[in-house]
């Protein structure tokens, strides 16, 4: 009979981590599944089956933790974006799809519950800003990935960038209520035209 490898003992940082990670997509799933006025920092630690110092030594103020919450998820999203991509330009259809569905569905769903709740709480849009800022550039990185060096260079790319990523959103906000894909697609196609062509 082979010999048995103990397992591994995980390091205090690996374990840290792996804390951290729980109350991250615990935040996100009570955000989906909640919205931001249901979203305490109790639901969130038991939903992440962790302790309310294990939540506090990570993330001092609900500020802080779901800014590191947005952060979180958009990393996911640009995580998918770029190995969708894998590095090269996309056609840019399959480009638009992409952006599509990392800026549709619940965990954007939730982004938005933040800053529509940052809109009236100060602490929150305080906390939230910083990463927002990091997630748009990485965002404006994303697109010129996706469309390439040609479209990158161009005087108007940030107009592209920003015009793009509202559009987006506001596709996101309507289709709370409109469910109709054609509408977006048919949005998509004409942005496509006005920037690409």
């Amino acid at each position: 009979m082979p010999p048995v490898t103990p397992p591994t003992r995980r390091t205090q940082q690996q374990r840290r981590e792996e804390t951290r990670q729980r109350l991250l997509d615990a935040t996100i799933d009570c955000l989906v599944e909640h919205g931001f006025a249901g979203t305490t920092t109790q639901r969130v630690q038991e939903r992440a089956g962790v302790s309310r110092g294990a939540l506090l030594h990570h993330f001092a103020s609900k500020a802080d933790l779901l800014a590191a919450a947005t952060h979180h998820v958009a990393e996911q999203r640009l995580a998918h974006i770029r190995a969708e991509t894998d590095g090269g330009a996309a056609h840019p259809e399959h480009g638009l799809a992409l952006l599509r569905t990392a800026m549709s569905g619940p965990h954007f769903l939730a982004g938005l519950e933040l800053w529509l709740a940052a809109r009236t709480d100060p602490g929150l849009k305080a906390a939230l800003l910083p990463a927002e800022r990091e997630v748009g550039a990485a965002q404006r990185a994303v697109i010129a990935d996706i469309f390439g060096p040609k479209v990158a260079a161009r005087d108007d790319f940030a107009m592209l960038c920003e015009s793009l990523l509202v559009l987006h959103r506001g596709l996101a906000l309507t289709g709370v209520l409109r469910e109709d894909p054609a509408f977006g697609d048919e949005m998509l196609r004409l942005w496509a035209e006005r920037f690409l062509a």
